[in-house]
């Protein structure tokens, strides 16, 4: 059925989350000259967006929470450098990792272990074939997973670091993040077999401590499953060229196929 969660709308920007969350907002030395600032409504791979981590300042200390830039698109530390010195990225874009395979896949384990992180969202979207259609001939109908109460959704997420070949070790580092999957419940399971793995705030500490090991009761649950309203919206998010809050307004009537 293709990747799961391949699009999602965030508003909040990096400083307004720090705030929210009681987190250190390091977006902007994290970034590089990439601003992750305003809304975005139609976020794809690739994109800079905002993930929150916990780590420590000295090795003694209490770690903390941190607002972070980095790539949507995990990248492993073993992956070559290209000719411009970034990294080459000829392999698939690891945008979601499953629930069922991080502690083994080999993309995934090392992060799985002490770097797991929170990604934010308002929501997402997911596109669900029409009845009839063969997958290939109908054009499929998009829906929009939101927080009902109108706050953010918190989703599992596992980040890293990459450096270039030869660079010194004082270089900032590119961060990348990828949001981990799981098999979608409740009323999302009609939508799509899949969906991101949520943390409730309860939670968020021990999924993201940097000193335990992985939780594996949060990996096989969906802590804010209750939370999660749906609605079908219109198919301007198809492209990506489209961006604004109008990607996340119900559909109108005779965009849903009634007349």
């Amino acid at each position: 059925m293709g990747t799961m969660c391949g699009r999602f709308a965030v508003t909040t920007d990096p400083a307004l989350l720090a705030q929210k969350i009681q987190a250190i907002d390091e977006s902007a030395s994290s970034s590089g000259d990439k601003d992750v600032t305003g809304a975005n409504y139609n976020v794809a791979p690739t994109t800079t967006i905002s993930s929150v981590v916990k780590r420590h300042s000295e090795p003694e200390d209490e770690s903390t929470r941190r607002v972070r830039s980095m790539r949507w698109g995990l990248i492993p530390p073993w992956v070559k450098t290209a000719e411009g010195g970034g990294p080459d990225t000829k392999g698939p874009l690891l945008i979601n990792a499953r629930a069922e395979k991080v502690t083994t896949s080999p993309a995934f384990r090392n992060s799985a272990k002490n770097k797991r992180c929170l990604i934010p969202m308002d929501g997402w979207y997911e596109w669900k074939p029409n009845p009839g259609g063969d997958g290939k001939k109908t054009a499929k109908t998009p829906f929009y997973m939101y927080g009902a109460d109108g706050e953010l959704l918190f989703m599992a997420g596992l980040w890293t670091t990459w450096r270039p070949q030869g660079a010194p070790k004082d270089a900032p580092p590119l961060l990348s993040c990828t949001i981990i999957t799981t098999d979608a419940a409740g009323p999302l399971a009609d939508i799509h077999d899949r969906m991101p793995l949520t943390i409730s705030a309860p939670d968020w500490d021990r999924w993201m401590d940097p000193d335990a090991p992985i939780d594996e009761g949060l990996l096989r649950g969906h802590g804010d499953l209750d939370r999660i309203a749906v609605r079908e919206v219109s198919r301007l998010v198809n492209s990506v060229r489209n961006n604004g809050p109008e990607l996340i307004e119900p559909a109108e009537p005779e965009e849903m196929g009634l007349f």
